[in-house]
C-alpha cells in the first residue's frame, strides 16, 4: 500500500515498498523523469536533512535524463547531483555535466589480500602502520617522491595502470583486476590544462585528505563462501583497503570544465535549475572534450592507487619481514566511483540504448555473464568495496542482476555523510575519537588532529544498514564484512 510521508524540502515522496521511495515526474517543476530512491526509513530521514532530494529532483530536468534519477542509499547533499546519485542521459540528446562526476574524478576502492592473520599482525601493528605512514605520502597538497612530467605524464595520462606496472610498480595480474584494466581508452592530455598537469605531476601516489585512508583490516565474517574463495578471502585473514582518487589533478580538470560549461550555458542561453548542474551537450565539442580530459583524470587515478599498493606490498615485506611469495599480497579487485561512462541500458521496454551514465559517489554493480568483468570473476559478478569510516566495518559485495533494472547497474560507494566536517570539529575532539577507536583495537596514524575529527565515524551513516538495502534490494549483495585495525589518514 503506497504511503505518502512528509514533504521533503520542494517535493512529496511516496513510499512504494520497504526500500524504495518515489518523487513522482513534475512538469510544473521542469521534471523529465521521476526519482527513485533506495533508503530505509532511518536513512532518508536522514536525507531529508540536507538538500539530497531536491538536488535529485533537479538533475531530473536536465536535457536527455532518462528513465529516472537513482539515489542511493548512502546519499547526501554534493555539488549539483546529490552524492550517491546516479543519471542516464541519451548519448545524442543528453548532456554531461561535470558537477555529476564530482571534484574527485574516479575516487575509487581497491582491496588487497594477504596470507596473514590478526594474531600475526597485531604484534607490529603499530610498525607497520607507522611505515605505511612514512612510505605513502598522505594529506593536503602532499607531494609525491616519484615525479611524473612532460610526455612521461602524457604516456600516463593515456595508458593508466599498465604504465605504472611497466614503469616497476606492480604486477601484470594487478591490470587484470580493475575496472577497465586501469586504463579508458580517449584520454586525450591535449584536453587537459597546464594548471592540472602541474598539480598532478607531484601527486602521483599520494592519498590526500578527506575521507581517503589506507585501512590494514580483518576478515570478520563470511556471508557468500562461493564468491570470498574465488576473490583468495577467508575468515579472519589481513587484508588492505586502500580509497583515493586523482588528488589535484581530477580536482582541477573538474574545475576549469565547470567554467566552460557555465560560459557555454550563459552564451547559449540554456536555463538550468541550479548554476551547480552546469553541463554541455555530450556531442559538443565542450562535451567531447571535457571527456577526454575526465578520461585522463581516471587513468590518473588508478595509476595513483596502483603506486600506492607497490609502497604498501613493500612495507608489508620490509615489517613482517616476509618475501612477496609468501605474503601473497594479490589485487582482488579496484572499483570507481565519480565517474562517467557510456554504456548500454535498457530504458521504458524499449529495449537497449547507448547512454552516458553518471556516477557520482556510485560504484558498478555489474552482474554475472557481463563482458565488462574480468574473466576471474565473469562466473560470479563484479566484485564491490563499500567503505566504512575509521572505527566502523567495510563490506564486500557482488553484482547482482537486479542492478541494471534498479540503477544502471549501480550501488552505494560508502556510509555518506550525515555531518559536516565543520559540525565534527565542534562536537568531537582529537582524543575523543583516538581513545574511541583504541577502545575497538584500531591503531590510527593521521597528518593532522583537525582531519581525524573531521572523519570521525559518528559523522557518517551506519555503512551496515546502507548495506542491508542494496542487499535487500539484489542490486549487490553480501560477500564479507571486514573491521580495521590499523589506519592512516591526511
Amino acid at each position: 500500500m503506497k504511503n505518502l510521508i512528509t514533504r521533503v524540502g520542494n517535493h512529496e515522496v511516496v513510499k512504494e515498498g520497504d526500500f524504495r521511495y518515489v518523487v513522482k515526474k513534475d512538469e510544473s517543476k521542469g521534471m523529465l523523469v521521476p526519482v527513485t530512491i533506495y533508503a530505509d526509513d532511518s536513512l532518508i530521514s536522514k536525507m531529508a536533512l540536507d538538500r539530497t532530494i531536491d538536488q535529485a529532483a533537479n538533475v531530473a530536468t536536465l536535457k536527455g535524463v532518462v528513465k529516472h534519477v537513482v539515489v542511493l542509499p548512502d546519499g547526501h547533499e554534493g555539488y549539483g547531483f546529490p552524492v550517491g546519485g546516479v543519471a542516464g542521459m541519451d548519448l545524442e540528446e543528453g548532456v554531461i555535466s561535470p558537477g555529476g562526476v564530482g571534484y574527485d574524478i574516479n575516487c575509487g576502492v581497491r582491496l588487497i589480500r594477504t596470507n596473514l592473520r590478526e594474531k600475526e599482525v597485531r604484534p607490529k601493528l603499530k610498525d607497520l602502520v607507522n611505515e605505511l605512514f612514512n612510505a605513502i605520502p598522505s594529506g593536503v597538497g602532499s607531494s609525491s617522491s616519484r615525479k611524473v612530467t612532460g610526455s612521461e605524464l602524457d604516456d600516463l595520462l593515456i595508458e593508466g595502470v599498465k604504465w605504472t606496472v611497466q614503469n616497476g610498480y606492480g604486477r601484470d595480474s594487478d591490470i587484470d583486476v580493475c575496472e577497465e584494466n586501469g586504463c579508458m581508452k580517449g584520454a586525450d592530455p591535449r584536453s587537459v590544462s597546464d594548471h592540472a598537469r602541474k598539480r598532478g605531476g607531484l601527486q602521483l601516489g599520494t592519498l590526500g585528505s578527506g575521507n581517503h585512508f589506507l585501512e590494514v583490516q580483518k576478515v570478520e565474517k563470511i556471508f557468500d563462501e562461493r564468491a570470498a574463495k574465488a576473490m583468495g578471502i577467508e575468515q579472519d585473514q589481513v587484508t588492505v583497503l586502500i580509497h583515493c582518487g586523482s588528488r589535484g589533478f581530477g580536482h582541477q580538470v573538474c574545475s576549469d570544465y565547470l567554467k566552460i560549461s557555465e560560459k557555454k550555458i550563459r552564451d547559449s542561453g540554456i536555463r538550468i535549475v541550479d548554476r551547480e548542474l552546469a553541463c554541455v551537450p555530450n556531442n559538443s565539442n565542450e562535451g567531447e572534450s571535457y571527456r577526454k580530459a575526465m578520461y585522463s583524470a581516471l587513468n590518473f587515478a588508478w595509476s595513483n592507487r596502483q603506486m600506492i599498493t607497490h609502497w604498501t606490498r613493500d612495507t608489508f615485506e620490509k615489517v613482517m619481514r616476509m618475501t612477496e611469495a609468501d605474503l601473497d599480497m594479490n589485487l582482488v579487485y579496484d572499483v570507481s566511483h565519480n565517474i562517467a561512462k557510456v554504456e548500454r541500458h535498457a530504458v521504458d521496454g524499449e529495449g537497449t540504448r547507448d547512454l552516458v551514465i553518471h556516477r557520482k559517489g556510485a560504484t558498478r554493480a555489474f552482474p554475472a555473464g557481463d563482458s565488462h568483468i574480468p574473466d576471474k570473476y565473469r562466473d560470479i559478478g563484479q566484485p564491490i568495496f563499500i567503505p566504512g569510516s575509521m572505527g566502523t566495518a567495510s563490506w564486500i559485495l557482488l553484482g547482482n542482476s537486479k542492478s541494471l533494472e534498479l540503477s544502471f547497474g549501480s550501488t552505494a560507494h560508502g556510509a555518506g555523510r550525515t555531518m559536516s566536517r565543520s559540525a565534527a570539529r565542534r562536537n568531537y575532539t582529537t582524543e575523543s575519537v583516538r581513545k574511541n577507536l583504541e577502545s575497538k583495537g584500531v591503531y590510527i596514524k593521521a597528518l593532522s588532529r583537525e582531519g581525524m575529527v573531521e572523519e570521525t565515524p559518528e559523522a557518517y551513516k551506519d555503512v551496515d544498514s546502507v548495506v542491508e538495502v542494496s542487499h535487500s534490494l539484489g542490486i549487490a549483495t553480501k560477500v564479507a564484512r571486514l573491521v580495521p585495525i590499523g589506519v592512516i589518514k591526511g
